[in-house]
């Protein structure tokens, strides 16, 4: 595939980001044109502009965290998940869910709370395991990541069979949903933790460049390598963390955008993560109206709709790695 300026896939992304939201804005079951001017307006800024945003900032926040993680771990088949965070934050949501939590944090709904300190949790505790004499091998890490994924989901299988009357909130929750009654609230949920990562991988995007070539390369060239993955690991969890603890479960968003991002523009990651957030953002929106579209009155969970496209393109992705060798 020809590569393609960075400036130019910008100037192409910022409108398509602005329109598609816009498009999610009169995407619906009920046409806006038909309702009340109050009751109109009611429905776009209370519900459907906020659920425009909610969807655009959770991709774009799985698809920094996705090529955050690919470029720490040197693996084009790396995701936001590999640390167990996906995991964390379910055994969190989950769990609060189950027992019934009512009390908010900060504002946040229990199930929020909870997923986002499970999430964080389960990412520090793999760097945690995987550290040894100050430093973390990345397979070491990757491994210790799966024990920790794989004890989170038994225990969530334990706790969904504990007979939960709450247990439709359990599987939209696993299944990923953008359809919340206060999207604004987990819009806030979302902002903070996007720009801080973002800026964080922004601020080491050099250094994860020198990363591709081996630590023992980037150490040679300047790079404090262990505290390099710190922040990495940390950046990427952060923004995993924000997006999987307010809409659950949605995959393949981080695995196929800094895929398709990298062989668009390259993997020069001063330019490769804007781009990847854009598109990251415009793929999660989209297929937020499309579950609306097909489904209007019961819209279909936007994480089997990912994983509708996202599962072949993985597929694709095994096929050329493996023609290669």
């Amino acid at each position: 595939m020809k590569r393609i300026p960075s400036l130019v896939a910008l100037a192409f992304l910022i409108p398509a980001a602005v329109g598609v939201v816009a498009l999610s804005v009169v995407a619906g079951s009920s046409t806006l044109v038909d309702l009340p001017e109050d009751r109109r307006w009611d429905i776009i800024f209370q519900y459907r502009l906020p659920r425009g945003i909610l969807a655009f900032l959770v991709g774009a926040s799985l698809g920094a965290s996705g090529v955050c993680f690919q470029g720490l771990f040197r693996n084009a088949l790396a995701d936001p998940f590999v640390v167990g965070v996906s995991s964390g934050a379910a055994l969190g949501a989950v769990g609060a869910i189950v027992l019934g939590l009512q009390t908010t944090v900060l504002g946040l709904a229990p199930p929020t709370a909870a997923g986002f300190v499970g999430a964080t949790v389960a990412a520090f505790l793999a760097y945690g395991v995987a550290r040894v004499r100050g430093r973390v091998p990345v397979t070491t890490l990757l491994l210790a990541g799966s024990a920790i994924g794989s004890f989170a989901g038994a225990m969530v299988s334990i706790l969904i069979l504990m007979n939960s009357p709450n247990w439709s909130e359990v599987v939209t929750w696993l299944m990923g949903s953008i359809s919340h009654p206060d999207p604004w609230s987990r819009v806030k949920v979302v902002v903070p933790c996007l720009i801080a990562s973002a800026t964080v991988m922004m601020v080491y995007a050099r250094d994860l460049n020198v990363l591709l070539l081996g630590e023992e390369s980037a150490q040679q060239l300047g790079v404090e390598v262990e505290r390099l993955k710190i922040f990495l690991l940390g950046a990427g969890a952060l923004a995993a963390a924000g997006a999987v603890a307010t809409c659950g479960m949605i995959g393949f968003v981080g695995l196929i955008v800094p895929h398709v991002a990298r062989r668009l523009v390259g993997p020069d990651h001063r330019a490769l993560l804007p781009i990847t957030v854009l598109a990251g953002g415009i793929l999660l929106t989209l297929a937020d109206i499309a579950a609306r579209v097909v489904s209007p009155q019961f819209p279909l969970p936007i994480g089997a709709v990912t994983a509708l496209g996202g599962a072949p393109f993985f597929v694709y992705i095994l096929r050329r790695r493996s023609a290669k060798i």
